[in-house]
């Protein structure tokens, strides 16, 4: 439940600092007074006190009430200062903000989850609500790289996921002594290139498909064009967008595209309401 007032941060304690990778730390955090109620694919805004805020997709599962993640890539001045926090101290959070993925109106159809680098997150974050409601979906896969096998986040967690009848491929665009390719598991699989090349391994039905997406703008635009290769129909592509995201309530127009505010229509979109618009990732 968001405060009544949307500007004021509510206060929460740093339980966990977890390091994904040398670029993201996961951040576990728990509100000092009530509890976090959000859709996967929801957002908050994190303030470090001192430094800024800066919005962030939730990246854990909606059920838990008791503790929520973020997932920080380290890039710029705030989440430098949050990749600094350390258990036991506090921060503001505003929010849930925005839309999530429309789960209920997919229930009984095979679902795709596709991301890239930190997009991940908030595709985590739908694993983690798909799996609670397992039976409840058709086949889950999961298409997701990175650019190289150290910055592959969630490392602990894939096996889990499959474990819960996830079919998960992984790739990275350059590999290592470290990187095996090939099958890992009863549903894994390991392999070198762009995540659009992970098309090549899997089996989709496009008429009973749903696709999510999330990643870095240019493998989102191709990531789309393949789907809609396939057969997806533009109804069926789901986005999870950031761009340049600031207030989180549509006022500073900082994330407008056309029209459409990220942060209020979004960051969750069909690509059928943003396929005529020129460069909308």
């Amino acid at each position: 439940m968001m405060s009544s007032n949307p500007y004021l941060p509510r206060l929460a304690e740093v339980l966990e600092v977890k390091e994904e990778s040398p670029e993201v730390k996961t951040l576990k955090l728990k509100l000092k007074e009530g509890r976090m109620k959000f859709k996967a694919g929801q957002f908050l805004e994190l303030t470090v006190f001192g430094v800024g805020e800066a919005p962030f997709t939730f990246s854990s599962s909606p059920f838990n009430l008791e503790s929520f993640e973020v997932s920080i890539a380290k890039v710029g001045s705030v989440t430098g200062a949050a990749h600094r926090l350390k258990r036991g101290e506090l921060v503001g959070v505003r929010g849930p903000f925005g839309n999530g993925f429309p789960l209920e109106e997919y229930k009984g159809r095979d679902l795709l989850i596709v991301g890239g680098g930190i997009g991940i997150a908030p595709l985590r974050s739908l694993l983690y609500a798909l799996v609670a409601e397992r039976s409840e979906y058709g086949e889950l896969k999961l298409l997701y790289g990175a650019r190289s096998p150290s910055l592959i986040i969630y490392k602990d967690e894939w096996e889990k996921f499959m474990e819960k009848d996830v079919e998960v491929y992984l790739t990275v665009d350059v590999g290592d002594e470290t990187w095996r390719c090939g099958p890992y598991g009863p549903c894994g699989y390991t392999h070198v290139g762009v995540v659009t090349t992970l098309f090549d391994l899997v089996k989709l039905n496009p008429e009973k498909c749903v696709a999510f997406v999330c990643g870095p703008p240019i493998m989102i635009k191709f990531t789309v064009q393949r789907l809609l290769q396939l057969g997806f129909p533009a109804s069926r592509i789901y986005l999870s967008l950031e761009r340049m995201m600031k207030c989180g309530l549509g006022k500073c127009g900082h994330c407008n595209i056309e029209g459409y505010y990220v942060c209020k229509d979004g960051p969750v979109f069909p690509f059928e309401m943003l396929k005529d618009i020129p460069h909308p990732f």
